[in-house]
């Protein structure tokens, strides 16, 4: 753990350990929350938080710091179905991970062998990314049994079971977690996106991200900065606006606004051009395979929507 000190003055009386994880706080609330919704077993707790470790030598961009962002999920279940849910949250996190833009191939299970695992741990998977330097965990998912609940219980005093009401049973539940840094998450999704491909004018550099997670959904463009362009084209992006994440650029030639848009993720550009002005239609230009189709300015959220999947 990150050892630290709270106050001015720096003796053993002072001393703190930041959390090298956030589920402890967790499993001590076990009691307080299960009470708080009354759910029966299975249910599951998640949460975001901050947590710190130690590390000598942090490196490799954001891969691996001192303080990172952690989200993790402890799912709460009768022991005898703990090798199962262990099962279904491996494939489950892996969904998640791809519905998220990630390739399949740039991703993959890797089992802990039974010397490598947590001593508290009966079964521990890795989700796996291939970085710029290799295969690196980028998820963790573990079937920690009862042993968290049960030593809390056991240094606490305070009984940490689940009482079923059908069936008259007293247990300490097993849990199986998930557990991912939001910044290696984001570090990959990144890696993935990122792409360079030759065009007319050199590289055309490309940030693929999935439409949900592209900062802009939908930047307007008037062809030129004339006032009648600007006028209609800032008209288009207040009809925009409401519906989709999205930003207006009239700065420089069209072609270097393409790129400034393919560069920042941005999925698709809506180009507002002299033709416009006479049968009151846009183009939409695609981000990935930089496609157009033209399209009734009257008829564009709903054009806009079903290209993004809205």
């Amino acid at each position: 753990m990150f050892k630290t000190f709270v106050g001015p003055v720096e003796d053993e009386a002072a001393v703190a350990w930041l959390r090298p994880e956030t589920a402890q706080a967790v499993y001590v609330n076990f009691d307080n929350v299960q009470q708080a919704i009354r759910r029966r077993l299975p249910f599951g707790v998640a949460q975001v938080g901050k947590a710190f470790r130690n590390e000598i030598t942090p490196g490799n961009f954001i891969f691996r710091s001192r303080e990172f962002e952690q989200m993790e999920m402890q799912y709460f279940c009768r022991p005898d179905d703990a090798p199962r849910l262990f099962e279904e949250w491996k494939e489950e996190r892996m969904r998640w991970h791809r519905a998220l833009g990630i390739p399949a191939d740039r991703l993959h299970f890797r089992e802990h062998a039974e010397n490598e695992r947590a001593h508290y741990a009966a079964a521990a998977t890795d989700i796996e990314f291939l970085f710029p330097f290799g295969w690196k965990e980028l998820e963790g998912i573990h079937n920690r049994t009862d042993y968290d609940l049960r030593r809390h219980s056991e240094y606490s005093g305070k009984k940490l079971e689940y009482y079923d009401d059908v069936t008259g049973e007293r247990f300490v539940p097993y849990i199986v977690e998930t557990a991912v840094g939001a910044d290696r998450a984001t570090y990959a999704i990144l890696c993935a996106a990122y792409d360079e491909e030759p065009d007319k004018e050199g590289i055309r550099v490309v940030l693929r991200l999935h439409p949900m997670l592209a900062p802009y959904k939908v930047a307007v463009l008037p062809l030129s900065k004339k006032p009648e362009l600007s006028s209609l084209a800032r008209e288009v992006w207040a009809a925009v606006r409401p519906h989709f994440m999205s930003t207006f650029d009239e700065t420089q030639a069209i072609g270097r606004r393409y790129r400034r848009q393919d560069e920042i993720g941005t999925p698709l550009c809506v180009t507002v051009d002299f033709d416009s002005l006479v049968d009151r239609a846009v183009t939409i230009r695609e981000r990935d395979s930089m496609a157009q189709i033209r399209v009734p300015i009257a008829e564009l959220v709903p054009a806009l929507r079903e290209k993004l999947g809205a």
